[in-house]
Order: structure tokens, then sequence, then C-alpha cells
């Protein structure tokens, strides 16, 4: 597949997830584009009825090129718990609710993990994805996939990061992301390994379509 490249300019950022959009405001910063979100634009937010996260980063990205003119990038990403066969997955943030209370969407799994009996840390496998999809106004897409792969802690560890970073401790590490500064949880500059799940989708799209 031929990759389009993506010349710097303005980009929206569909997303109305302040976390989200601030980890990717931080990945695109060296490139050098005036960035703005779709919440900043007041574009709507499309109903994710994608039953895969590369079909509701599709969703929101294709929808942000079409109400805006301009090239959108979107990330659609969740955690995936093993033993719950993988959810909460793509319904991650419908987990927290519309208060997006994600304590209590912790609490939910360990709660299941625990009535599940995945006491031991073998059984407490989990892994985070993110499914970047840059779409042009023409209609063009590109997707990049990251996913780390880790454990499931309890309790929470950290305040850092946003919705379930202290429940998950990275393969490698000995701290959650909920403890990691932004350039820890990242990990990666243009000569050293992604760590995160939306760190390595972003620097498979950077070399791509950035860096071609």
């Amino acid at each position: 597949m031929s990759h389009r490249k993506l010349e710097p300019g303005r980009l929206v950022v569909a997303s109305h997830n302040k976390g989200k959009i601030r980890e990717i405001n931080e990945l695109l910063a060296p490139y050098g584009f005036d960035v703005v979100s779709a919440g900043e634009l007041d574009l709507p937010e499309p109903e994710e009825t994608g039953t895969t996260f590369e079909a509701n980063a599709e969703l929101k990205a294709v929808a942000a090129a079409t109400a805006s003119g301009l090239p959108s990038l979107a990330d659609d990403s969740g955690f995936c718990v093993a033993a719950l066969n993988g959810d909460p997955g793509i319904y991650s943030a419908r987990w927290a609710g519309p208060d997006k209370d994600f304590g209590m969407a912790m609490r939910n799994i360990e709660e299941k993990l625990q009535s599940a009996g995945a006491t031991d840390d073998a059984q407490r496998r989990g892994s985070f994805v993110a499914v970047l999809c840059l779409a042009w106004p023409d209609g063009h897409t590109e997707f990049f996939r990251g996913e780390v792969e880790g454990l499931v802690v309890w309790p929470p560890r950290g305040e850092k990061g946003f919705g379930y970073d202290p429940v998950f401790q990275p393969d490698g590490h000995t701290r959650t992301f909920g403890e990691m500064t932004s350039e820890e949880k990242h990990g990666w500059s243009k000569t050293a390994p992604a760590l995160s799940h939306r760190a390595r989708a972003f620097q498979l799209f950077s070399k791509a379509c950035l860096e071609a």
C-alpha cells in the first residue's frame, strides 16, 4: 500500500476526549502542524457504531474531514482484559458511563476479575490497543495500529495519564501508565521504540505519512 504524505498545515484531531487530544498534540508537536480539535470546531461527536477499533476510528476521522474540509486524525482505543474475553475493548469509554467515571470502570473490571478467580499475574493479562485513522476530505483513509501488553494491577496506582492508565503496568516496567510522565509513557523518539499503544500507532503513522 502506498502512503500519502501529509504536509504541515492545519490538522483536525477528531476527538472530544481531553486526555487523548493532549497526547496526540504532544506527539504531533515536532512536526509543525496547526492542530485544532473537533471540539474546538464545534463538530458533533459521531455515534460509534463500529464493531472494531478501525471502524470507529474511521467513523470519527471521516466525519471530521467531511465537516471541516481538512485532513483529520482520529484515534479509537481501548483496554482489553484477557480473562474478560477482551472486554471492555471497543466499549472502554462506555464502561465509564455518561459521567466518564473511570474509577467506577476500573472497579468493575477488578470485581469481574475477582469473580473469575483471576488472582495470579498470569491470569491478569491485559493490553491497550489504539488505531489511528487519517482521513482526507476526498475520502482517502489510512490506518495505523499499536498495541502494548502488560499486567492488570490493583489497587490503581498513580494520578497521571487518564482512563485505565492507573491499573495497567506495561511489560518490562514496575510502574503503571498512571505513574509515568507523558514522555515516559510515550517512550518514543525518532531513535527509540515507542512504549504506549498510542505512541506505537503514531510511530507507524509518522514514518508512513510525515517522514516519507
